[in-house]
């Protein structure tokens, strides 16, 4: 007979000194329209996030001419730092195209919102998996 062991994962961020019931995460930190601060940049050229209920709705653009490609609108989900914690400081939505799946997260840093994707291929094309990593400033 085999015994599960389970694992514990425990950090100081994951103890509370305090939890209020029903605590929040608040996404005001990351609501706005955030833009690469490289103008040649072929990954994502702005990221439109807003509050959408008790989360958020994260909007891309990627890198296309003439115009920015819009990825649409996808729920998100905010992070505080810690658990007793209700300011956002991060972020995460997955997209779904018929050729991609892509995972977007973003945190912030100072005045920037520093986004990372992970892309998989899904079409069969072979390609390599894809991992990008953006600036953005309001």
């Amino acid at each position: 007979m085999t015994t599960k062991v389970e694992n514990e994962y425990k950090s100081p961020a994951h103890i509370a000194e305090s939890l209020e019931p029903n605590l929040v995460v608040l996404p005001a930190p990351l609501i706005g329209a955030w833009h690469n601060v490289d103008s040649s940049t072929r990954d994502l050229v702005k990221i439109v996030i807003t509050a959408a209920g008790s989360g958020i709705s994260v909007n891309p653009y990627g890198a296309c001419s003439p115009t920015p490609c819009n990825w649409g609108a996808a729920p998100g989900t905010v992070y505080a730092p810690n658990v007793s914690s209700s300011k956002a400081e991060a972020f995460g939505a997955d997209f779904t195209f018929s050729f991609a799946k892509v995972e977007v997260v973003g945190h912030l840093h100072k005045h920037e919102l520093l986004v990372e994707t992970f892309t998989v291929f899904t079409d069969g094309s072979g390609r390599s998996n894809l991992y990008t990593s953006d600036t953005m400033v309001k």
